[in-house]
Protein backbone atom coordinates (compact mmCIF):
# COMPACT_ATOMS: atom_id res chain seq x y z
CA UNK A 1 0.00 0.00 0.00
CA UNK A 2 1.58 3.30 -1.06
CA UNK A 3 1.89 5.61 1.87
CA UNK A 4 -0.44 8.41 1.36
CA UNK A 5 2.30 11.46 2.76
CA UNK A 6 4.01 10.26 -0.24
CA UNK A 7 1.58 10.00 -3.04
CA UNK A 8 0.24 13.57 -1.85
CA UNK A 9 3.98 14.91 -2.16
CA UNK A 10 4.19 13.15 -5.92
CA UNK A 11 1.07 14.18 -6.82
CA UNK A 12 2.36 17.71 -5.69
CA UNK A 13 5.46 17.43 -7.45
CA UNK A 14 3.20 16.60 -10.73
CA UNK A 15 1.40 19.45 -10.66
CA UNK A 16 4.15 21.59 -10.17
CA UNK A 17 6.02 20.13 -12.99
CA UNK A 18 2.85 21.09 -15.37
CA UNK A 19 2.29 24.53 -13.46
CA UNK A 20 6.26 24.70 -15.12
CA UNK A 21 6.30 23.36 -18.40
CA UNK A 22 2.96 24.94 -19.60
CA UNK A 23 4.31 28.36 -18.17
CA UNK A 24 7.86 27.71 -19.57
CA UNK A 25 6.26 27.09 -22.87
CA UNK A 26 4.38 30.71 -22.98
CA UNK A 27 7.57 31.94 -21.92
CA UNK A 28 9.06 30.28 -25.29
CA UNK A 29 6.78 31.38 -27.51
CA UNK A 30 6.13 34.64 -25.97
CA UNK A 31 10.03 35.73 -26.25
CA UNK A 32 10.38 33.90 -30.05
CA UNK A 33 7.53 36.36 -30.96
CA UNK A 34 8.26 39.30 -29.14
CA UNK A 35 12.27 39.24 -29.26
CA UNK A 36 11.89 39.14 -33.17
CA UNK A 37 9.39 41.68 -33.37
CA UNK A 38 9.73 44.84 -30.76
CA UNK A 39 13.28 45.41 -32.43
CA UNK A 40 10.97 46.09 -35.88
CA UNK A 41 8.54 48.57 -33.95
CA UNK A 42 9.06 51.92 -34.79
CA UNK A 43 6.40 55.16 -35.26
CA UNK A 44 6.56 54.65 -39.01
CA UNK A 45 5.09 50.82 -38.77
CA UNK A 46 2.35 51.85 -36.49
CA UNK A 47 1.78 55.47 -38.94
CA UNK A 48 2.07 54.12 -42.59
CA UNK A 49 0.11 51.35 -44.84
CA UNK A 50 1.82 48.43 -46.11
CA UNK A 51 3.14 48.95 -49.35
CA UNK A 52 4.62 46.30 -51.98
CA UNK A 53 2.47 43.61 -50.61
CA UNK A 54 3.54 44.18 -47.21
CA UNK A 55 7.32 44.34 -48.07
CA UNK A 56 7.60 47.71 -46.97
CA UNK A 57 5.68 50.13 -44.52
CA UNK A 58 3.68 49.87 -41.74
CA UNK A 59 0.22 48.24 -40.46
CA UNK A 60 -1.92 51.45 -40.39
CA UNK A 61 -4.78 49.96 -42.46
CA UNK A 62 -4.77 46.92 -40.68
CA UNK A 63 -5.37 48.74 -37.32
CA UNK A 64 -7.99 50.53 -38.90
CA UNK A 65 -9.64 47.43 -40.58
CA UNK A 66 -9.17 45.28 -37.04
CA UNK A 67 -11.06 48.46 -35.25
CA UNK A 68 -13.90 48.39 -37.47
CA UNK A 69 -13.98 44.54 -37.47
CA UNK A 70 -14.09 43.72 -34.07
CA UNK A 71 -16.12 47.40 -32.58
CA UNK A 72 -19.06 45.88 -35.54
CA UNK A 73 -19.02 42.45 -33.91
CA UNK A 74 -19.02 43.82 -30.34
CA UNK A 75 -21.58 46.02 -30.86
CA UNK A 76 -24.37 43.27 -32.85
CA UNK A 77 -23.24 40.39 -30.59
CA UNK A 78 -22.78 42.03 -27.43
CA UNK A 79 -26.20 43.11 -26.51
CA UNK A 80 -27.89 40.20 -27.91
CA UNK A 81 -25.37 37.90 -26.10
CA UNK A 82 -26.39 39.59 -22.51
CA UNK A 83 -30.11 39.45 -23.38
CA UNK A 84 -30.22 36.27 -24.61
CA UNK A 85 -27.97 34.71 -21.22
CA UNK A 86 -30.70 37.37 -19.24
CA UNK A 87 -33.69 35.46 -20.76
CA UNK A 88 -32.46 32.19 -20.55
CA UNK A 89 -31.46 32.56 -17.06
CA UNK A 90 -34.17 35.38 -15.32
CA UNK A 91 -37.31 34.31 -17.82
CA UNK A 92 -37.27 31.43 -19.17
CA UNK A 93 -38.37 28.32 -17.38
CA UNK A 94 -36.29 24.97 -17.27
CA UNK A 95 -37.41 22.87 -19.66
CA UNK A 96 -35.93 20.20 -22.37
CA UNK A 97 -36.31 23.72 -24.92
CA UNK A 98 -33.79 25.39 -22.42
CA UNK A 99 -31.42 21.96 -22.36
CA UNK A 100 -31.89 22.42 -26.26
CA UNK A 101 -31.33 26.05 -26.35
CA UNK A 102 -27.76 25.74 -24.58
CA UNK A 103 -26.40 22.68 -26.41
CA UNK A 104 -26.72 24.86 -29.60
CA UNK A 105 -24.59 27.84 -28.03
CA UNK A 106 -22.38 25.27 -26.67
CA UNK A 107 -21.89 23.79 -29.79
CA UNK A 108 -21.38 26.86 -31.82
CA UNK A 109 -19.36 27.68 -29.46
CA UNK A 110 -16.70 25.08 -30.50
CA UNK A 111 -17.38 25.31 -34.24
CA UNK A 112 -14.04 25.80 -36.22
CA UNK A 113 -13.71 29.16 -37.24
CA UNK A 114 -13.19 27.96 -40.70
CA UNK A 115 -16.85 26.73 -40.71
CA UNK A 116 -18.13 30.84 -39.81
CA UNK A 117 -16.02 31.63 -42.63
CA UNK A 118 -17.46 29.54 -45.62
CA UNK A 119 -20.92 30.38 -44.20
CA UNK A 120 -20.07 34.08 -43.92
CA UNK A 121 -18.51 33.59 -47.61
CA UNK A 122 -21.69 32.28 -48.96
CA UNK A 123 -24.35 33.51 -47.28
CA UNK A 124 -23.05 37.91 -46.77
CA UNK A 125 -20.74 37.64 -49.05
CA UNK A 126 -22.14 35.69 -52.31
CA UNK A 127 -26.30 35.41 -51.43
CA UNK A 128 -26.83 39.13 -49.58
CA UNK A 129 -24.36 40.20 -52.56
CA UNK A 130 -22.22 42.02 -49.88
CA UNK A 131 -18.76 41.44 -51.36
CA UNK A 132 -15.74 41.19 -49.15
CA UNK A 133 -16.19 43.89 -46.85
CA UNK A 134 -16.15 44.95 -43.22
CA UNK A 135 -20.04 44.66 -43.37
CA UNK A 136 -19.39 40.97 -44.12
CA UNK A 137 -16.22 40.56 -42.08
CA UNK A 138 -17.87 42.09 -38.85
CA UNK A 139 -21.60 39.92 -38.90
CA UNK A 140 -19.57 37.23 -38.94
CA UNK A 141 -17.05 37.55 -36.44
CA UNK A 142 -20.61 38.72 -34.38
CA UNK A 143 -21.42 34.88 -34.93
CA UNK A 144 -18.59 33.66 -33.99
CA UNK A 145 -17.92 35.22 -30.72
CA UNK A 146 -22.47 35.63 -29.96
CA UNK A 147 -22.23 32.26 -28.14
CA UNK A 148 -18.82 32.57 -26.12
CA UNK A 149 -21.07 35.91 -24.48
CA UNK A 150 -24.05 33.86 -23.99
CA UNK A 151 -22.50 31.42 -22.31
CA UNK A 152 -19.99 33.50 -19.86
CA UNK A 153 -22.79 35.79 -19.34
CA UNK A 154 -24.90 33.01 -18.72
CA UNK A 155 -23.10 31.55 -15.92
CA UNK A 156 -22.02 35.24 -14.71
CA UNK A 157 -26.00 35.83 -14.19
CA UNK A 158 -26.60 32.35 -12.44
CA UNK A 159 -23.68 32.74 -9.91
CA UNK A 160 -25.94 35.76 -8.87
CA UNK A 161 -27.71 34.30 -5.21
CA UNK A 162 -31.12 33.70 -5.18
CA UNK A 163 -31.30 34.99 -2.01
CA UNK A 164 -30.51 38.37 -3.33
CA UNK A 165 -33.19 38.03 -6.12
CA UNK A 166 -35.62 37.00 -3.41
CA UNK A 167 -34.80 39.61 -1.11
CA UNK A 168 -35.58 41.93 -3.99
CA UNK A 169 -38.84 40.50 -5.23
CA UNK A 170 -39.94 40.87 -1.11
CA UNK A 171 -39.27 44.51 -1.59
CA UNK A 172 -41.57 44.96 -4.09
CA UNK A 173 -39.67 45.14 -7.08
CA UNK A 174 -40.44 43.58 -10.60
CA UNK A 175 -38.47 40.72 -12.17
CA UNK A 176 -36.92 43.38 -14.70
CA UNK A 177 -36.26 45.63 -11.66
CA UNK A 178 -34.16 42.67 -9.83
CA UNK A 179 -32.48 41.85 -13.22
CA UNK A 180 -31.45 45.46 -14.42
CA UNK A 181 -30.48 46.94 -10.89
CA UNK A 182 -29.40 44.07 -8.35
CA UNK A 183 -28.29 40.66 -10.86
CA UNK A 184 -26.84 42.23 -13.73
CA UNK A 185 -24.41 45.17 -11.86
CA UNK A 186 -23.38 41.79 -9.94
CA UNK A 187 -22.85 39.72 -12.42
CA UNK A 188 -21.12 42.81 -14.36
CA UNK A 189 -17.63 41.02 -13.65
CA UNK A 190 -18.48 38.00 -15.66
CA UNK A 191 -19.50 39.70 -18.05
CA UNK A 192 -17.09 41.92 -18.88
CA UNK A 193 -14.65 38.64 -18.78
CA UNK A 194 -17.17 36.80 -21.42
CA UNK A 195 -16.62 39.88 -23.50
CA UNK A 196 -13.31 40.03 -23.51
CA UNK A 197 -12.88 36.57 -24.33
CA UNK A 198 -14.51 37.22 -27.60
CA UNK A 199 -12.64 40.41 -28.37
CA UNK A 200 -9.21 38.73 -28.00
CA UNK A 201 -10.56 35.81 -30.32
CA UNK A 202 -12.22 38.21 -32.91
CA UNK A 203 -8.55 40.07 -32.77
CA UNK A 204 -6.96 36.63 -33.45
CA UNK A 205 -9.25 35.30 -36.08
CA UNK A 206 -7.96 35.42 -39.42
CA UNK A 207 -9.87 32.39 -41.39
CA UNK A 208 -12.76 33.82 -41.07
CA UNK A 209 -12.11 37.33 -41.73
CA UNK A 210 -9.86 36.58 -44.81
CA UNK A 211 -12.90 34.47 -46.43
CA UNK A 212 -15.48 37.36 -45.61
CA UNK A 213 -13.50 40.79 -45.26
CA UNK A 214 -11.20 40.24 -47.64
CA UNK A 215 -7.39 41.47 -47.74
CA UNK A 216 -7.01 44.37 -49.40
CA UNK A 217 -4.27 46.97 -48.34
CA UNK A 218 -6.03 49.92 -48.24
CA UNK A 219 -7.91 52.03 -45.62
CA UNK A 220 -11.64 51.00 -45.22
CA UNK A 221 -13.65 54.32 -46.36
CA UNK A 222 -16.99 52.43 -45.35
CA UNK A 223 -18.11 49.49 -43.86
CA UNK A 224 -19.11 48.08 -47.41
CA UNK A 225 -14.85 48.35 -48.13
CA UNK A 226 -12.98 45.52 -47.70
CA UNK A 227 -9.72 45.61 -45.10
CA UNK A 228 -7.43 43.54 -44.25
CA UNK A 229 -7.25 42.63 -40.22
CA UNK A 230 -3.71 42.43 -38.28
CA UNK A 231 -4.29 38.89 -38.26
CA UNK A 232 -4.15 38.00 -41.83
CA UNK A 233 -1.77 40.22 -42.46
CA UNK A 234 0.31 38.57 -40.47
CA UNK A 235 -0.74 34.98 -42.00
CA UNK A 236 -0.40 36.40 -45.44
CA UNK A 237 3.21 37.73 -44.76
CA UNK A 238 4.26 34.42 -42.87
CA UNK A 239 2.65 32.20 -45.40
CA UNK A 240 3.97 33.32 -48.43
CA UNK A 241 7.43 34.36 -47.16
CA UNK A 242 6.77 38.32 -47.77
CA UNK A 243 8.74 39.37 -44.75
CA UNK A 244 9.22 37.29 -41.85
CA UNK A 245 10.42 40.41 -39.60
CA UNK A 246 7.22 42.72 -40.61
CA UNK A 247 5.34 39.47 -39.59
CA UNK A 248 7.07 39.33 -36.26
CA UNK A 249 6.63 42.95 -35.74
CA UNK A 250 2.69 42.07 -36.56
CA UNK A 251 2.38 39.44 -34.04
CA UNK A 252 4.36 41.48 -31.51
CA UNK A 253 1.67 43.94 -31.88
CA UNK A 254 -0.96 41.49 -31.40
CA UNK A 255 0.38 40.22 -28.30
CA UNK A 256 0.32 43.70 -27.16
CA UNK A 257 -2.82 44.50 -27.72
CA UNK A 258 -4.60 41.31 -26.02
CA UNK A 259 -2.33 41.53 -22.92
CA UNK A 260 -3.41 45.43 -22.58
CA UNK A 261 -7.13 44.56 -22.73
CA UNK A 262 -6.70 41.67 -20.31
CA UNK A 263 -5.04 44.02 -18.12
CA UNK A 264 -7.68 47.05 -18.20
CA UNK A 265 -10.33 44.20 -17.86
CA UNK A 266 -8.67 42.98 -14.63
CA UNK A 267 -8.40 46.49 -13.30
CA UNK A 268 -12.19 46.88 -14.17
CA UNK A 269 -13.14 43.74 -12.57
CA UNK A 270 -11.22 44.54 -9.34
CA UNK A 271 -12.97 47.92 -9.00
CA UNK A 272 -16.24 46.34 -9.26
CA UNK A 273 -17.57 45.22 -5.58
CA UNK A 274 -19.96 42.37 -4.98
CA UNK A 275 -22.77 42.28 -2.85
Amino acid sequence: MINPKLEQSVMKALLWLCIVLSTAVLVLILWNVLSHGIPVLNTTFFTESPRAMGREGGIYSTIVSTLYLVVLALAIAAPLGVGAAVFLVQYKKQDALLSVIRFATESLAGIPSVIFGIFGFTFFVIYLKMGWSILSGGLTLALMIFPIIVRTSEEAIKAVPDSVREASMALGATRWQTTSLIVLPSALPGILTGIVLSIGRAVGESAAVLLTAGSALGVPLSLLDPGRSMSVHLYVLATEGISMERAYATGSVLVIVVMLVNLLANSLTAKRKPL
